[in-house]
């Protein structure tokens, strides 16, 4: 069931009605539970199971975990909680990349290595839930956490529909107390949910489902295409990813407001970055954080020698890039993305993130930062929108080589001058980095419950009205992440 989909603008408000008519808190979050299980098995009912095991594991240790005081029967139960749910991720996620890889070492050494890959079906949002409740166990065992003493409310905290597929991924220190106490719903808050979910939709369909019928041509066979076509396919897709991911984040974020619950800010205008580490300070902050506090900090963060500080940073990266997927790209991208943060740290150029100023215009340094960060985010954007390792290799080579011949941007060009679909999409982003720009103080762009009505309202309109058009005419695709 996609946000996007028909069913889902049925789905939504029949469980709102039922969920204010209900009023008491363990009610709703039985519904809460349901209607997630329901809204989860609607791909396949067989991914709720593996859900249900994954979080009931959770739970009992967690409850045996907070009595115990054993330190190293602590550690072993700790061990099984981390064992349990990267079995199961790596079972389904990674299984078959092991198996094609191990396959590919030994004809390398001239071994003959018969067999294929098992027909596995990847569950929808298995890294995302699966993050979740290793931040349960992490954290009681941690002593930051007290157990739920119900197993209604933690499955509600790790089941919760709006955000269960692609994020945010929420710790449980901070979703798993709004489960517990009784919520209250606002207007005022639910008005910004309604905004938040309209800004999402725009995002989605009218610029990240537009955008992909530029990108996909390019990328689907990049040994024909040129390389200017190839360089605005790509700088096309960085702004399709950002739309779309999140696009879900603000579609989770203003859902759950109308539940009465807040969930953590995911994207702040990243493409605004001016360098890599203040780039993963707004992009994708819930996975970023994650992997900081259970994964960076734990190796030793920014203590010890040199040495040990770049080893952390690169480890981090490069098991991010294989949270995102079992490929060899997956791990380029996490070691590219690494190995420029240590350059940037080695030579002092970190920013800190405070766009938040009210400047009109970027100075030229901070602009010229800016566009050098994006590049390096783009040339990474490559490995993770590309088939393979070799025909990123193919796309970089062309748009390092072609683009310096004018003859080869001839046709791009004759298409944008002559004001057809590329014209009109390269225009619309320009307007949308525009209005981004100046409402980056904001949460999100469409965050205007303080303008004027008689500005207001046309607004949303004018937003609606291009949300109604675009969904008519650009074929609907599923939300990126939710392959991860």
């Amino acid at each position: 069931m996609h946000f996007t989909s028909f069913t889902y603008l049925l789905f939504l408000p029949l469980v709102l009605l039922l969920y204010h008519a209900l009023g008491s808190r363990k009610r709703q979050n039985l519904l809460l539970l349901t209607a997630s299980y329901v809204f989860y098995g609607w791909w396949d009912w067989r991914f709720c199971i593996l859900m249900l095991v994954s979080s009931v594991v959770d739970f009992l240790i967690g409850s045996r975990l907070y009595r115990e005081t054993d330190s190293r029967r602590r550690k072993w139960l700790l061990g099984l909680s981390i064992a349990c749910n990267l079995g199961l991720l790596g079972t389904f996620k990674y299984l078959n990349f092991f198996i094609d890889s191990f396959r590919d070492l030994g004809e390398l050494f001239g071994m003959n290595m018969s067999g294929g890959t098992l027909e596995i079906i990847l569950p929808v949002g298995i890294s995302f839930y699966t993050f979740q409740t290793m931040s349960y166990t992490l954290d009681i065992y941690r002593r930051q956490l007290v157990p739920s003493d119900s197993l209604v409310d933690y499955l509600a905290f790790v089941s919760f529909f709006p955000q269960l597929v692609a994020g945010p991924i929420e710790r449980a220190s901070h979703l798993l107390p709004q489960m517990q106490e009784k919520r209250t719903v606002t207007w005022e808050e639910s008005a910004r949910g309604v905004r938040q979910i309209l800004c999402g939709f725009f995002k989605k369909i009218v610029i990240a489902d537009s955008v992909a019928v530029f990108v996909t041509p390019a990328y689907t066979d990049p040994a024909s295409a040129s390389g200017p076509a190839l360089l605005v396919a790509t700088v096309l897709f960085a702004f399709q990813i950002y739309c779309d991911f999140s696009a879900y984040s603000d579609i989770a974020i203003g859902t759950a407001r109308l539940f009465g619950i807040r969930l953590m800010q995911n994207f702040a205008y990243p493409y605004f970055s001016r360098s890599m580490q203040e780039f993963w300070q707004r992009w994708h902050i819930s996975l970023s954080t994650w992997f900081r506090d259970y994964v960076y900090i734990p190796l030793g963060g920014g203590r010890g020698s040199s040495r040990q500080r770049t080893r952390n940073v690169l480890l981090t990266f490069l098991v991010s890039g294989f949270w995102h997927g079992a490929a060899w790209r997956f791990l380029g991208w996490g070691a590219l993305h690494g190995a420029a943060l240590v350059t940037e740290r080695s030579a002092g150029l970190q920013r800190p993130a405070d766009l938040a100023d009210r400047r009109l215009l970027p100075t030229i340094p901070g602009l010229l930062r800016m566009l050098a960060t994006f590049t390096i985010v783009c040339l990474g954007w490559v490995l993770f929108r590309a088939e393979n390792l070799n025909d990123a290799l193919i796309i970089w080579q062309k748009m390092v080589l072609d683009t310096v011949q004018a003859a080869h941007w001839e046709p791009l060009w004759i298409e944008y001058t002559s004001r057809g679909p590329l014209f009109f999409t390269i225009n619309l982003l320009l307007v949308f980095v525009v209005v981004e720009w100046v409402h980056r103080h904001l949460p999100f762009p469409l965050e205007i419950g303080h303008w004027p009505v008689p500005l207001r309202w046309p607004a949303y309109t004018l937003v609606l009205w291009f949300i109604i058009e675009f969904a008519d005419k650009t074929p609907p695709s599923p939300f990126i992440y939710f392959q991860f």
